[in-house]
Order: C-alpha cells, then sequence, then structure tokens
C-alpha cells in the first residue's frame, strides 16, 4: 500500500502561482521512486482531467495542452515527494488537484486514468478573477 497526501492548494489570484506538493508513504515505499506519478484535477461538473507527468527519474515529463508552459512537474525521490509548480494561474485552472501513482514504470511517463492506480485525497486551487 501506498499513502498519498497532497497540500499546497488554495486561494490565489489570476497570474499568481501555487506550489502543490505530493507526499507518500507505506509498506511499499521503497518501490515507489520506480513508478511513474501524476496531477490530475476535477473542476466542478466535469470529469477528472490529465494535467502532467514524471518518470521515475524526472527525465521526462508531459503536460496537458491547457497547462503547458505555465506549470512545472518534478519529484525528489529522496523526499518520496513530487511537485506541481503552477505560474501564470487562470480562473479556469480552478479545481481540486490530485496526484497519483502509475502501476506502470520506466522511461515514459503515463496520463491515462486507468494507468495509475494509488490517489491522494486532492487539493483544493481557486483562482479568482
Amino acid at each position: 500500500q501506498v499513502e498519498l497526501v497532497e497540500s499546497g492548494g488554495g486561494l490565489v489570484q489570476a497570474g499568481g502561482s501555487l506550489r502543490l506538493s505530493c507526499g507518500a508513504s507505506g509498506r511499499t515505499l521503497n518501490v515507489w521512486n520506480v513508478h511513474s506519478m501524476g496531477w490530475f484535477r476535477q473542476a466542478p461538473g466535469k470529469e477528472r482531467e490529465f494535467v502532467a507527468c514524471i518518470n521515475w527519474n524526472g527525465a521526462n515529463t508531459s503536460y496537458a495542452d491547457s497547462v503547458k508552459g505555465r506549470f512545472t512537474i518534478s519529484r525528489d525521490n529522496a523526499k518520496a515527494t513530487v511537485y506541481l509548480q503552477m505560474n501564470s494561474l487562470k480562473p479556469e485552472d480552478t479545481a481540486v488537484y490530485y496526484c497519483a501513482k502509475s502501476r506502470l514504470y520506466g522511461r515514459l511517463c503515463y496520463r491515462a486514468i486507468e494507468d495509475f492506480d494509488y490517489w491522494g485525497q486532492g487539493t483544493q486551487v481557486t483562482v479568482s478573477s
């Protein structure tokens, strides 16, 4: 079992920045570092959508078109933590943000929800206009 806990959400004005963190813990933490990780978000009345992913060593990342150039995903395997730096925030970025661990590992990172087996509880990000 792996437990994921997000933090860093909050209320920010448009154009501002936030940094989300996702800490991992659990019995199988020693194998966590080989898996791809991802961030997803879900706005009210909408389906959960992919935001960003990162492979096991941070060499490969991928972003949704809507956040490309504004968000940066990174990870610190020594701290078992994944980050999402969000800059130039827009009101349409308002959502609950979730981190997730992929069941897959290797050179690539993964974007499909069905490829992820552990999820955090989510952290609210609200961007005011």
